[in-house]
């Protein structure tokens, strides 16, 4: 390196890198790789352990093994063969060791042609083949030996020998190519500047950065790699901490205002409200809420639980609390039939007690919104129940003391937070359908304090689910034809909306045996169903055909927003008897007569989401069903099939949907303007990222600007 070329560091283009131009470059862009910070960043996916050598003739077939082997001759192809034209010729590597003779067969590649020489000493990694020609190793990795090299535990330091790391790959990068370019990039590793506090790193015992990034690629041994992990794990989730605590405003210290539950208002008084009994769940939400809205500094909380675990009752609870310590609710929900849904059960809680709730929507009459809006803004109506609406600027408050979001992940986050604007710092509770397991919790809404409705009311039926192939398709069908002609209603769910397109924008037994009302799923359709399509206008088209007597209806995202209330409320009132729909019922309104669903082309939709969609039935008194049909022969859809055959509980789905999907762009953190997790995986390492929960907050406290002075780490 010549005086004027400045050493390499993490912040070099990975041009800098000898062998690197414009389009190798290019290339490993696509693997997020643009400088050797982003290099060293690309963590290996698993590593291979070549540290003991064993003997030619005792490697067994299809073992994959270690061996140092001499060059005893090479066999190249014909040229005519390396054109393509002829047929292919492999290239053929014949070596030994002391104990017998082992070929290396190479198809591709022109650079091998002038890699291998007789006498050479190599270090030769693959799955060995054994047959009546003897032993043979296709497309090994292989490293040439330093002179001297033995065939004992040698060759340590090469980057073919030793715990070797195996790396996430794209089109035109290779193994021995990105390890290559790795080694290349260790000095600039050996130099990286540490960006946890000294005192963190010191009181946690962490591996300083430099020897993490070394041990993470090329470890010395077991010991390193465990350290070098540990110390990446935990740095990747305190960054993450730290940056949602500081994004969302609790660097400086608690946000102060003012009680929104004054003394003398308790939680036995909300519960009168209701004309059933509270779980202990329910209650135990009920008082966290009031212990926040009783202090000072503004209460942020998530209520997360499964559909009709009772998240009404605390928000309704939560309304009570504020109006009658003289402030008003604003009540945000994804959809106008959920938002009238919400008004007609909290017109029902709070009769008799002086409360008046109203529902804005930009479907309603202009008069009533204008009425809504200026009841809104002096005083007189205290609870406002609506959609985006609520949003607009002529909507003013008279004193807005809480915001409650209902299914707070179809709102953006400045959505949510214009809202809280229309108030002095109010308090704010966002409900969720989709139970979240604390890690993921943690990760999502590390400022929010976290309420579980773990608890279901009782009465409250399992659905039954099934998960069978399109061989019993015409059975399921069968059965909801039986299911409809008892009165009830049924929902079948597509993964897209027409033919040719990708999604809406927007096992046991085999289940049919035996039992249950209607005769059970004992079969009894009149022929098998030729179903032609899967996507929701198809499928609707087809079933009108099978079931001519039945009213089917469609739903989808690309409807025109009223014509998607009217449809769901024609589903609502029993007009509709068959309703095929996308994804967006996944939160919709509540149809206590539909008992049975039909997911078709189950694999398309992710565990979660599943049980979300189940959720739309098993809301009445009557027994109700969930088919799952699939045809994919991937492990993951068979494991996600038989996950919701066995479990009803949301959060244990929600458990195992982590444990299944990795730790990659889980529940939609992309969404949320997080970073990728490249090493760290919550449902791993729940320990660490409890840890580095704690310890965010406490630099946070000590260091408000900690995270704005990190390149990377905007305000």
């Amino acid at each position: 390196m010549s005086e004027k070329t400045p050493p390499l560091s993490c912040k070099s283009p990975v041009t800098a890198l000898p062998g690197v131009g414009a389009r190798r470059a290019e290339t490993l862009a696509k693997l997020g790789i643009f400088d050797i910070e982003g290099l060293l960043r690309h963590y290996p996916a698993r590593y291979e352990d070549r540290r003991r050598p064993v003997p030619v003739s005792a490697l067994a077939d299809g073992e994959k093994a270690l061996v140092h082997v001499r060059v005893l001759d090479v066999k190249k192809p014909p040229a005519a063969a390396r054109g393509g034209k002829a047929p292919r010729i492999p290239m053929k590597v014949a070596c030994c060791d002391e104990s017998g003779r082992l070929t290396l067969v190479f198809f591709t590649s022109r650079w091998l042609l002038h890699t291998f020489h007789e006498g050479d000493s190599l270090w030769v990694y693959g799955t060995a083949h054994r047959d009546m020609a003897g032993v043979s190793m296709a497309h090994p990795d292989f490293e040439k030996a330093a002179a001297g090299d033995g065939g004992g535990a040698g060759g340590m330091g090469k980057a073919g020998v030793g715990i070797v790391p195996v790396y996430p790959l794209t089109a035109g990068v290779t193994q021995r190519y990105l390890r290559g370019l790795l080694r290349a990039a260790l000095p600039a590793a050996e130099r990286a500047e540490d960006i946890l506090p000294q005192g963190l790193v010191a009181e946690r015992r962490l591996a300083p950065a430099s020897f993490a990034l070394v041990n993470i690629h090329f470890p010395a041994d077991e010991h390193a790699l465990n350290a070098a992990r540990y110390r990446l794990v935990y740095e990747e989730l305190f960054l993450l901490q730290a940056r949602l605590l500081y994004a969302r405003g609790h660097a400086g210290g608690q946000e102060e205002g003012e009680p929104t539950c004054m003394a003398g208002v308790f939680a036995e008084d909300a519960a009168g409200l209701f004309g059933f009994e509270l779980t202990g769940a329910q209650r135990r939400a009920i008082e966290e809420v009031r212990s926040d809205m009783a202090a000072p500094a503004p209460m942020r909380r998530l209520l997360q639980g499964d559909v009709g675990s009772g998240k009404t009752a605390v928000a309704a609870s939560a309304a009570f609390f504020a109006v009658k310590s003289g402030f008003q609710t604003a009540i945000m929900a994804p959809t106008e039939i959920l938002a009238a849904q919400h008004l007609s059960e909290f017109e029902r809680f709070f009769a008799g007690t002086g409360i008046r709730a109203a529902m804005l929507a930009s479907g309603l009459p202009q008069a009533e919104k204008d009425e809504t809006k200026a009841g809104l803004e002096d005083g007189s109506i205290h609870v406002a129940i609506g959609t985006h609406a609520l949003l607009e600027p002529d909507v003013a408050f008279a004193r807005l003391g809480l915001v409650v979001t209902d299914e707070q992940h179809r709102f953006g986050v400045r959505q949510r937070l214009s809202l809280r604007e229309k108030g002095a710092s109010p308090d704010t509770l966002v409900m969720t359908a989709t139970p979240i397991p604390r890690t993921l919790a943690l990760m999502l809404y590390a400022d929010l304090d976290v309420s579980a409705l773990d608890e279901m009311p009782p009465g409250r039926k399992a659905v039954t689910t099934r998960f069978i192939d399109s061989s019993k398709r015409d059975a399921a069908y069968g059965f909801a034809e039986k299911q409809m002609a008892a009165g009830r209603q049924v929902y079948v769910v597509a993964h897209k909306i027409g033919d040719g397109e990708d999604r809406d924008e927007d096992a046991g037994d085999d289940g049919f045996s035996g039992g249950g009302e209607a005769g059970g799923f004992d079969g009894g359709g009149e022929a098998p169903l030729p179903l032609k399509t899967a996507s929701a206008l198809g499928l609707a088209e087809e079933l009108s055909a099978l079931f001519p007597h039945r009213k089917v209806g469609v739903l989808h995202g690309r409807m025109k927003g009223g014509q998607k209330e009217e449809t769901m409320r024609a589903f609502a009132d029993g007009s509709i008897d068959l309703l095929v729909s996308t994804v967006v019922i996944e939160v919709g309104v509540n149809v206590p007569n539909a008992t049975m669903m039909i997911v078709e082309g189950a694999e398309r939709f992710g565990l979660a989401q599943l049980h979300q969609l189940r959720g739309r039935v098993g809301r009445g008194a009557a027994k109700s069903y969930c088919v799952l049909i699939s045809d994919s022969k991937a492990e993951i859809a068979r494991k996600r099939g038989e996950t919701l055959a066995r479990e009803n509980d949301g959060f244990r789905i929600a458990e195992l949907d982590l444990v299944l999907r990795g730790p990659g762009d889980l529940f939609g953190v992309r969404q949320h303007g997080l970073p990728m997790l490249r090493i760290a995986d919550p449902a791993k390492h729940m320990e660490i990222l409890c840890i580095a929960n704690e310890d965010a907050k406490k630099i946070l406290q000590s260091d408000p600007g900690f995270v704005a002075g990190l390149e990377g780490f905007p305000e």
